[in-house]
């Protein structure tokens, strides 16, 4: 492989990070940029035309110049050993301590996170690299502060990695001068280092693409998997990879993008939370689509019933896993037991409604989760590693159940638009200082759970919402509560919290994402100017 690339490299070189950022390593991200990032900025247009034509009065469906894929008589490729039980992953940053604790956490899978559970500064996103490059080698270590030694066990978690979504950049690393893919980035640097190390011990390079919107984005990545197998010298059909149905145009094309990626697939997961806000983002000039609470928009309201249940049958009617939504709940460790235990069961009856459903294994994100959802699926299946052999034949959905969001019931309140305004802000400032993960009001936040809450104010401002306190919601009642918010948490925290938090520039992004006048794509996009 000689590329004949200009190359960049704007990120400073810290201990550690030329084991990563190897010559030929970045030759062969560079690689991946020249003979895939022209396709990759098309679709990205393709997507803004497809928003500019659902803003302007067209509906989503089923493509008619699939359906012979849907109708036909195929299925994906059986996964490797280590990925057939799948009854509970693990998600998280790729810092050294939660590596270690996620991998040790008794999950059968890890999924390390490079993108929503992750911010994005250049030092995270190359030491994660050095952090499972160490992992895989068996070699990973750290000491906290106080002296305690962390190590992994006899029997990890199968490792599982998740790249940024297409839409982003990796501005330190430039490519002919222009900042190279984030996608190819965390995926090229994973696969070079890792991918033999992988093979070598039994396993394979497991990944998560996220933010899909259609087949055809799909099939750029099972491209991308063919060349790197190639380039690397791997057979054909080694990498295997989840996509996250957690856009609403990507739910029209849950069988093509299985198809895109039958050599490759492991199968579909339920992305929940970026889901509802993918939902709200794809019509924000409709009020029949206006929803309530955050809170109120649960797993069983007819929309998202309808989602995650034609996802569990079209997966098993394609030999392909089925994978649940995240269990966000922070348990307590101390405190009121009854509470505690009252949040939990709420967790246990989630995943009994996805074992119920036909899915195979599900999300938490949290190691005191593990022995809840591993429970729940070992009763559910029986023992068996999944349950594949079970065809839903019995769904049917249609696209009006798909997009049926004006069946949600609920309001919208005082206490959700707080709610909203809080977790927004204290999650950007989280994500400022380098923390893509944040335990916030016993709820482990994350990117989408933040494009939620900014989204959802956006929404209610725009289509002027009642609230049940009678108060109309406009940008004037969005800053006046975000003034009593962030006193609130200024209060909490302290004052030298409070300034090492960022909170102007923190403040900056959540009213330019929040209350601008058309609704911006993604808030990591602006954000991510701010970031070293």
């Amino acid at each position: 492989m000689t590329t004949h690339a200009k190359l960049e490299l704007n990120g400073p070189m810290e201990t550690g990070f030329e084991e990563v950022l190897t010559p030929d390593a970045l030759e062969f991200v560079a690689e991946l940029e020249q003979r895939f990032g022209s396709r990759r900025r098309e679709l990205l247009d393709a997507r803004a035309r497809r928003r500019e034509r659902l803003r302007a009065g067209e509906m989503l469906d089923f493509l008619p110049e699939t359906r012979e894929i849907r109708e036909g008589d195929w299925t994906v490729a059986p996964v490797p050993g280590d990925m057939q039980q799948r009854w509970v992953e693990i998600t998280g940053p790729t810092d050294r301590k939660m590596t270690i604790n996620a991998l040790n956490s008794g999950a059968d899978g890890f999924m390390a996170d490079f993108e929503d559970a992750n911010a994005p500064t250049w030092h995270n996103m190359v030491d994660g690299h050095r952090n499972l490059r160490d992992a895989i080698d068996g070699t990973i270590t750290y000491r906290d502060s106080e002296g305690k030694r962390y190590e992994l066990g006899e029997s990890p978690a199968t490792l599982l990695v998740r790249p940024r979504g297409w839409h982003l950049p990796e501005r330190h690393l430039l490519v002919d001068s222009e900042p190279v893919t984030a996608a190819l980035f965390d995926f090229g640097l994973y696969v070079f280092h890792c991918a033999r190390r992988l093979i070598a011990g039994g396993s394979a390079p497991y990944f998560y693409l996220p933010k899909m919107e259609s087949h055809l984005e799909a099939r750029l990545w099972n491209d991308v998997f063919d060349f790197a197998q190639e380039c690397l010298g791997i057979p054909r059909g080694t990498i295997k990879a989840t996509v996250l149905i957690e856009t609403l145009p990507a739910a029209f094309e849950m069988e093509e993008i299985l198809y895109e990626l039958r050599d490759h697939s492991a199968g579909l997961n339920a992305g929940r939370w970026d889901y509802i806000f993918s939902s709200i983002k794809c019509f924000p000039q409709r009020p029949e689509m206006v929803l309530p609470d955050r809170v109120d928009v649960t797993m069983t309201v007819p929309f998202m019933r309808a989602y995650t249940e034609l996802l569990a049958a079209t997966c098993h009617r394609r030999g392909a896993h089925a994978m649940g939504g995240m269990a966000a709940l922070i348990p307590s460790r101390k405190g009121d037991s009854e509470d505690n235990e009252k949040a939990l069961d709420g967790v246990r009856k989630d995943k009994e409604r996805e074992v119920s459903q036909g899915y195979d294994g599900t999300w938490v994100a949290h190691p005191d989760l593990v022995p809840v959802a591993r429970e729940v699926f070992e009763k559910g299946l029986n023992g068996a590693p999944n349950q594949l052999a079970r065809r839903r034949d019995d769904v049917h959905v249609t696209a009006e159940q798909l997009l049926d969001l004006a069946a949600t019931p609920g309001a919208a309140t005082e206490k959700g638009l707080r709610t909203d305004v809080n977790v927004g802000f204290q999650y950007i400032s989280f994500w400022l200082t380098g923390r893509g993960a944040a335990a916030i009001n016993s709820l482990m936040e994350d990117a989408a759970t933040a494009e939620i809450s900014r989204s959802q104010i956006w929404q209610w401002i725009h289509h002027g919402v009642q609230l049940d306190n009678g108060e109309t919601v406009t940008p004037d009642l969005v800053r006046r509560v975000l003034d009593e918010e962030t006193a609130k948490i200024r209060e909490q925290v302290g004052d030298e919290v409070w300034q090492a938090g960022r909170p102007d520039e923190t403040r900056e992004i959540f009213e330019r994402v929040a209350l601008s006048e058309e609704l911006l794509e993604f808030l990591t996009i602006p954000a991510y100017e701010y970031l070293d």
